[in-house]
Parts: structure tokens; C-alpha cells; sequence
């Protein structure tokens, strides 16, 4: 009898029964071969990454240009893409971002002779004098490591970045943004009475949570919007709201009914737990300038996470209020004796206005060249 699977055929399901295992199984193997892919393109990257960093060692080690000339860089470009005309990289442009790729954190380390985060250890990345590539850089795309290095001033800084980047998966867009925006600066800068409410070391690790201002320019809002259009576009751009929090934070509900047994009813506006730290952070949002009589509200609901939401392994629950403006004195003092942990930042948004005019004005821009 001939073999069936040995003629040409289509292929359809063949009536097969799906459990659970199978669908655990296949859940499995998806995920590892996703791992599989990303750990593929990560070698492939970081392979690529350590021979740049030869290059721009080499350029600074070997003294090129006073060896050879001003014109070297451009000589080798042209060499190496005559010996190897498929392969891109070899711009001229590209082998400049080389060797300064290289410089900026051979100079600042010689210059400062101390050696931050992935740098720490001096010794295990020197060779001859010179720095080998620390192992995390190689989770980072090139491009984004051409822009920390074209942006950032200190190693501290594009250190920072890189950290973040790697850490959570930014595409090159989403770093410019975060640099334009200073997250370093911003990073842990929201007022806060953590230090009298939460013990060390929770009191630094919350804090990092947070920061001032937050970056609303994805919203899109009429001049005389208000608290609940601001609530309504923030939960709308969910996915933007979460990337401008920061890496950890999961949204758990907006104006959760809390009905106490005295018939009395409230609505915190936003409800999230962050996973890394095991906490809930309540939100609330005020689109005009701090009082103090938003602390009370919100310590109210602070204590409300606490009894009702909070389970065995979790730690406390913290508040933040993101409002529009904030007098420092204002908010220190309003937060001084209140019991729960509580934070206080700004946010800042392109008005509705402003982008309506640079689109007219592109687009005005756009017609007259063409």
C-alpha cells in the first residue's frame, strides 16, 4: 500500500483533541522559543557592539589621527567597505560614533579615576589601559547608544540610561523621550514623608517609585479641561500612562467603589500595585494647584488599601497625588504629620492649542514646498 505522507498533500487539522496539558505545552514552548529569539539577537547585538568598541579602542589607543592624518577615519570607512561591500556599519559617520562611543567613557573614567555601576571594577576592565565593554551594553541597541552618548554629559547619566533601557526594553523614540524629559534628574524627586512613615530601606525603594514631573504630552486636552477629562485621557492612553510611571506598575481599576458600613461612599481615582515592590499606589488627580486638604482625602484612602486590598507578603500601600502646580512649603508641612506614606508631584502637558498651531504650521510648511 503506498504511503500517504509520501504524496503531495494539504494540510489541515487533523481532529485532534486539545487539553490542557497540550495547551500548557504549547504555552511552553512558545515562550521558549521567544527566549530563544531575543537570546539569539542579544549575541548577535552584543557581538557586534564589542567589535565597535574594538574599533573605537583601537582609533584611541593606536593615536590614529596623529599617526596618519585627520583623514584616517574616513581612509579605514573606505578600506573596510571596499574589503566587505555587503556589510553596512562602515560609514564614515558610524566609525566616528565609534571611537567616541569609546572615548566618552575612557576619558571620564581616567578623569574622575572612579568607576561607577556596571564600571565599578576598574581591574577586570582594563586591559593595557583601556576599558573592555561592560557585559550589560550589550543589551542596548547601537543607535541607542549613539544617542546617550550624543545627549548625556556625565557616566553617571548615560550609565543611568543604559540601565533603563536595558532594563526596560525603551525603543529609541521612548529614550530620546526620557532624556528631553530628565528622568534622571526627576527620578525619586516627588515630596514625600516616606522617611516618617516607612522604615529603611522601604523608605528610599518607595521613593524611586516616583518621581516629579510626570510627562502628559500624549494627552491631547481642551483648555478648560478639568479633573475627571484628565482621569478620562490618562485611563484612555493607559498603556502611555503606564510607561510614563515606569517600569513595575500594573493598573488594578479607576473610582473603585469603597462603600463603608455607614452607608457613606468614595471613589479614589486611580488604583495600581507595583509588582517589584509588592505594593498598592493610590492615585489621585488634581488639575489645579496643591492644598493641603488633598492629604487628608488621600490618607483616607491610603488606610482604605491597607485593611481592604493589602494581602499576606504585601507591603504598605502609598499614596500620590499628581497635581498641577505645588508650593514646596505647602506640601512638606500638609505631609509632616500625616501617618501614611504619601507623595506629591506636578505633571506637565502640551496643551491642545500649542499642537494645533505647530501642525498648521507644518503643514503650511509641507504645501508651500511642495
Amino acid at each position: 500500500m503506498e504511503d500517504m505522507e509520501s504524496k503531495p498533500t494539504f494540510v489541515y487539522r487533523d481532529g485532534m483533541l486539545s487539553d490542557a496539558r497540550y495547551v500548557e505545552w504549547l504555552s511552553d514552548v512558545k515562550t521558549r522559543f521567544r527566549q530563544s529569539q531575543i537570546k539569539a539577537s542579544v549575541r548577535v547585538n552584543t557581538s557586534m557592539l564589542e567589535f565597535y568598541w574594538s574599533i573605537g579602542r583601537d582609533l584611541v589607543a593606536l593615536r590614529a589621527e596623529e599617526c596618519w592624518g585627520a583623514g584616517v577615519v574616513k581612509q579605514f570607512a573606505l578600506d573596510m567597505r571596499q574589503a566587505f561591500p555587503d556589510i553596512t556599519g562602515f560609514s564614515v559617520s558610524n566609525v566616528k560614533y565609534m571611537k567616541q562611543w569609546y572615548s566618552f567613557y575612557y576619558e571620564r573614567v581616567i578623569k574622575s579615576h572612579q568607576v561607577g555601576g556596571q564600571l565599578e571594577d576598574e581591574k577586570s576592565h582594563r586591559v593595557s589601559g583601556f576599558l573592555e565593554m561592560p557585559e550589560i551594553f550589550g543589551r542596548v541597541p547601537w543607535k541607542h547608544h549613539v544617542l546617550i552618548i550624543s545627549k548625556c554629559q556625565s557616566l553617571d547619566e548615560a550609565l543611568f540610561y543604559i540601565n533603563k533601557a536595558a532594563d526596560e526594553g525603551w525603543s529609541r523614540s521612548a529614550l530620546e523621550a526620557k532624556i528631553s524629559a530628565k528622568l534622571l534628574q526627576a527620578q525619586g524627586s516627588a515630596v514625600t514623608n516616606f522617611e516618617q512613615t516607612l522604615p529603611t530601606p522601604q523608605n528610599m525603594l518607595a521613593k524611586e517609585i516616583l518621581k516629579d514631573p510626570y510627562h502628559f504630552d500624549f494627552l491631547s486636552m481642551t483648555p478648560r479641561y478639568d479633573e475627571r477629562d484628565l482621569e478620562e485621557a490618562l485611563v484612555a492612553n493607559i498603556t502611555q500612562f503606564l510607561l510614563e510611571l515606569g517600569k513595575g506598575f500594573s493598573f488594578v481599576g479607576r473610582q473603585m467603589e469603597l462603600q463603608m458600613l455607614g452607608g457613606q461612599t468614595f471613589f479614589p481615582d486611580l488604583v495600581f500595585y507595583h509588582i517589584p515592590q509588592h505594593r498598592y499606589v493610590i492615585i489621585e488627580l488634581k488639575a489645579v494647584k496643591y492644598i493641603p486638604e488633598f492629604a487628608g482625602k488621600l490618607n483616607f484612602y491610603v488606610t482604605a488599601a491597607d485593611e481592604l486590598l493589602r494581602g499576606d507578603g504585601d507591603n504598605p500601600s502609598v499614596g500620590l497625588i499628581i497635581c498641577k502646580s505645588t508650593d514646596k512649603t505647602v506640601v512638606e508641612w500638609s505631609l509632616k504629620d500625616i501617618n501614611k506614606p504619601l507623595g506629591v508631584a506636578t505633571y506637565q502637558l502640551e496643551e491642545v492649542v500649542d499642537r494645533t498651531v505647530a501642525e498648521l504650521a507644518l503643514r503650511a510648511k509641507r504645501e508651500k514646498e511642495e
